[in-house]
């Protein structure tokens, strides 16, 4: 009995041994339970806060920074300008002030004004008029960066400088801009159509550039104040619409403009001053011409027109200044004509260099006061006309004859002379003028009417308040 006890104990004791020895103890918890069950407790005691260590906190995520405070209107401009001048070629060192420690308003030919809808002062004008800057190197200086870059411009005027290249299209979106002078500079392609997208322009001075094609009927139907489209190389006729032009001030002067004037001309409503002369222009002056009540200055000298002087001229009551020189126009001088106040009490008529062969009774008197001069024509009893042969051969020629030669009798402001201010014989619209069959040649160009620095005539033009303040 006590020896079956004993065996029993050792049996235990090397069973349990025996397990001991082929099996390895767990070293962590995950071991012990399996990974799968490690993960579960771990995540429920996330969940319910529970477990033996606290889960870190997460870090807090930075904040964005506050958005940049936009660029004031001013400050705007300034860098447009600055930009600028760091370009150009400035010998006469009229940007001389612009840099970063003056006033924006106080930069030579910078004019400051308040923007209307936010009330923050503005950029509203840059003349440069005689500044004479051009590119560096002898590169181009465009327009672009300059006046298509500070929206709040009423006006830009850069006569006499060196700019090239087109207009930028920009400017049709600038709400307040009404004054736009390029004169003077290298500007060259077509008529800049996108201009007079502008509803608000009022102002357009292209003179002295290089603009090339035809003048655009568009022109005439913008509500513009002031044309000044000289000394160009715009050819063509004029359009037939040019009568419905609401400007005062038109020149046209020393292009390569051809075919007759155009009838409407005489119901342009506010026509001031208008100048043809140096171009090439032909046919017969319309009577529509008499309509010009308001007309002070006419000047087609330098052309090639031809016929009589209408009758009609006799209306022109506010006209001081009419040349018709350097023509072909003949026949009598209408005595009407030297009737006019305006012209008399010292205005002036030229008709020299034509081959007109009778003055009215009236045009003496103005001869004598050198209101008149008729030179180079071929009046009998005149001094300066030229020579009997030359005037022989001009009429044995039978000069160009004119479309309706009645209507040079018709006075429409007195209704006693011809026809009277009868309906029938109010102008009509006209169809495309034929070619003009005369071929021009090079003639020479009378001393300049218009100088190619500074404006022919001051606008007051009260925009924006636009003042100068120090």
């Amino acid at each position: 009995m006590e020896t079956k006890s004993i065996l029993m104990l050792y049996f235990l004791c090397s069973f349990f041994l025996h397990l001991a020895v082929t099996q390895e103890v767990a070293k962590s918890e995950s071991e012990a339970v399996g990974e799968g069950a490690a993960e579960k407790r771990e995540t429920l005691e996330i969940i319910i806060g529970g477990g033996g260590s606290p889960s870190p906190t997460p870090s807090p995520s930075p904040c964005p920074p506050p958005p940049p405070k936009p660029l004031s209107r001013l400050e705007k401009a300034r860098r447009v300008l600055l930009r600028f001048k760091s370009i150009i070629n400035d010998t006469s060192c009229y940007t001389q002030n612009w840099n970063a420690n003056t006033d924006v308003c106080k930069f030579n030919g910078i004019r400051c004004a308040t923007f209307p809808t936010d009330k923050q002062r503005a950029v509203a004008g840059l003349d440069l008029n005689g500044a004479k800057v051009s590119g560096q190197n002898g590169c181009a200086l465009p327009l672009d960066g300059l006046l298509n870059n500070i929206e709040e411009l009423t006006f830009f005027h850069v006569n006499s400088n060196n700019f090239s290249g087109g207009i930028p299209e920009n400017i049709t979106n600038y709400k307040y801009f009404f004054e736009l002078d390029l004169s003077n500079n290298k500007i060259g392609g077509k008529f800049p159509l996108k201009a007079l997208k502008n509803r608000t322009l009022v102002f357009l001075d292209l003179r002295f550039n290089k603009l090339t094609g035809e003048i655009p009927y568009q022109l005439f139907q913008q509500d513009l104040d002031v044309i000044f489209v000289n000394d160009n190389q715009f050819s063509g006729y004029l359009p037939e619409n040019f009568g419905s032009t609401t400007a005062r001030y038109l020149t046209f002067a020393r292009n390569q403009l051809t075919g007759p004037l155009p009838r409407s001309l005489g119901f342009a409503p506010n026509l001031t001053e208008v100048l043809f002369l140096g171009n090439r222009f032909s046919g017969c002056l319309p009577f529509e011409i008499g309509y010009l009540k308001k007309a002070v200055v006419f000047d087609a000298s330098r052309n090639f027109i031809t016929g009589p002087i209408p009758f009609s001229f006799g209306c022109l009551k506010s006209i001081q200044y009419l040349n018709l020189a350097h023509n072909k126009l003949y026949g009598v001088v209408p005595d009407n004509l030297c009737q006019i106040p305006s012209l008399r009490n010292n205005g002036n008529l030229s008709l020299s260099n034509n081959y007109f062969k009778e003055i009215g009774p009236s045009c003496w008197s103005l001869i004598k006061s050198k209101v008149l001069d008729v030179s180079q024509n071929c009046i009998p009893g005149l001094p300066n006309q030229r020579s009997p042969l030359e005037c022989h051969q001009f009429y044995y020629r039978n000069p160009e004859s004119c479309p309706k030669p009645e209507s040079f009798y018709y006075v429409p402001c007195k209704s006693h002379w011809g026809w009277g201010t009868s309906p029938a014989h109010e102008p009509q619209a006209t169809g495309s003028p034929s070619e003009p069959n005369v071929v021009a040649s090079h003639e020479d160009q009378r001393e300049e009417e218009l100088g190619r620095e500074g404006d022919a005539c001051v606008f007051e033009i009260d925009l924006l308040s636009v003042n100068d303040e120090s």
